[in-house]
């Protein structure tokens, strides 16, 4: 900022002539803009103005370094400008990260609507189940789903999300339906392969053995298919093919419809959440934080999950 001081007094002396004439454009002493000049003449090694008690005239070497900062300070000027105006009115370009699956049905959808309200904006989404680096990767925010674990990255909750074990009608007339979850290994189950990310298995809570309140368990029941994409294993439940334990972002709509019915509701592992994740919470852009807003008044509309 220094610098940038000594370069506006440079050119305000050198348009207006006078040690004098700028202090008082600059509320400031003469004395001050006279040093600022001296240091600037010292850090380059030339002499840029000669000074007298009667006038000052640019050097050969201050003649064209007056050009090139006029030039230099129209364009700071122009760069304070855009952002000011950024942030009145979002602009830019938002990158931004989801898992494949969530993001295909609740994510992508979200885009063209959000793009009419801010068309000054472009977007980029990147749709991976790996898990991003988004700051050395260069993203703004990630959509993620399930619990969050501990991170310097800064976490703003959307919405619920719970795991239901679903099977169709139809399955549960030939096979019947299951009463506890320990009854899963008499069904076909619908898992993800080990290959894929849920190692822990499937997630219930069962009244403790004290009889005071609850505990989490996790089983890995086995199937006669078994797949490492959800939507295949999404698909074959609503063929019929047996039990599969899905996020309700998933199935929600199905339930609500009646193509698939809830089993073991009763025994549900308690909700994660849905998450939108960035880098830092101060200084976000303008794009980012609208953003954010176009995701939580989305998700948060009346039944969203289920339409």
């Amino acid at each position: 900022m220094d610098k940038f001081k000594a370069l506006e007094s440079f050119v305000s002396v050198a348009t207006r002539g006078s040690l004098t004439a700028a202090a008082r454009a600059e509320g400031v002493a003469a004395a001050v803009i006279g040093r600022r000049l001296d240091a600037l003449e010292h850090s380059l090694g030339v002499k840029l103005l000669v000074r007298t008690t009667r006038r000052i005239s640019l050097t050969h070497e201050g003649s064209a370094f007056l050009e090139d900062c006029q030039r230099l300070l129209a364009e700071l000027a122009s760069a304070q400008d855009r952002v000011s105006a950024g942030s009145i009115q979002a602009s830019g370009h938002l990158r931004i990260t989801a898992p494949a699956g969530f993001g295909r049905r609740h994510v992508a959808p979200l885009v063209p609507g959000f793009r009419a309200l801010h068309p000054d904006v472009t977007v980029s989404l990147n749709l991976s189940d790996r898990v991003i680096d988004l700051a050395a990767e260069g993203f703004d925010c990630a959509v993620r789903v399930g619990d969050m674990p501990d991170s310097s990255l800064v976490s703003v909750r959307l919405a619920d999300n719970r795991r239901l074990c679903v099977a169709t009608p139809a399955y549960l007339a030939r096979h019947g339906t299951p009463q506890h979850p320990s009854e899963l290994s008499r069904f076909d189950c619908l898992s993800l392969s080990s290959d894929a990310s849920q190692t822990r298995g499937w997630a219930f809570r069962l009244p403790a053995a004290d009889g005071q309140g609850h505990s989490l368990i996790h089983l890995r029941p086995s199937g006669p298919l078994d797949c490492s994409d959800g939507q295949v294993l999404h698909d074959w439940c609503l063929a019929g093919l047996g039990i599969a334990w899905r996020s309700t972002w998933e199935v929600q709509r199905e339930v609500a419809s009646g193509q698939l019915v809830a089993v073991l509701e009763a025994f549900a592992a308690p909700p994660n959440g849905i998450y939108a994740v960035f880098v830092q919470r101060k200084h976000l852009p303008l794009r980012v934080k609208l953003w954010l807003e176009h995701l939580k008044l989305q998700y948060g509309r009346a039944g969203y999950w289920q339409a």
